[in-house]
């Protein structure tokens, strides 16, 4: 680890092969394994789960109970609610067609990615191999199977895309065309046509 310029609580288990950022905090009975890689002011709220190799950037909150499984990288200023689960393994088993216990070696990691800025609400389980745009919103709740464009509110089991959010994290309205303004800030964006009609339902 770096030099003790962030917090660990007592209960938490934090290795010594992790790195973490310069003001973050780590609470109550979170644990945070070998060669993750934790960025500056980050918060790690109880019972959170960071796996191994794992990186997590600047400015990142993570809610009591949240798993993050080896392959996941998460940007900066990404937030997930209490519960979320990260995974992993596309074909989960204990044990290998002759009865043997699965190692490290028979399985194959698949990577996932939340993007700047994303928010995954409480509960909420990204499948793996799964990336989530930049600003993104995750419905809590949702199975996220497939992955969610920029900026794009997705609900659901499975998650499909409802909307667009704001940069405050509200809905945008369409105008015309491909424009889209904030009602609450004001904020207006232009999202590609291409964008929108990728985003929808197969």
């Amino acid at each position: 680890m770096t030099e003790k310029s962030f917090y660990v609580h007592p209960t938490a288990d934090v290795s010594d092969q992790a790195r973490i950022g310069a003001g973050t905090k780590i609470w109550h009975q979170a644990q945070v394994r070998e060669g993750a890689e934790i960025g500056s002011e980050c918060i790690l709220g109880k019972g959170a789960y960071v796996d191994k190799d794992v990186r997590i950037g600047d400015f990142c909150k993570l809610q009591n109970g949240v798993y993050v499984f080896h392959g996941f990288t998460l940007e900066a200023g990404v937030f997930l609610g209490p519960g979320v689960m990260l995974l992993n393994d596309k074909h989960p088993r204990a044990v290998n067609p002759d009865g043997s216990p699965k190692s490290d070696a028979d399985w194959v990691v698949s990577e996932g990615l939340i993007g700047s800025g994303a928010s995954v609400g409480g509960g909420a389980v990204i499948l793996p191999g799964i990336k989530v745009g930049r600003m993104a919103l995750v419905g809590a709740g949702s199975v996220v199977t497939r992955d969610v464009p920029e900026r794009a509110i997705v609900a659901g089991n499975p998650a499909r895309v409802r909307g667009y959010a704001c940069d405050c994290g509200h809905p945008l309205a369409r105008e015309e065309g491909d424009r889209y303004r904030c009602a609450t800030c004001g904020r207006s964006y232009q999202i590609s046509a291409e964008a929108i009609e990728a985003a929808r339902p197969a």
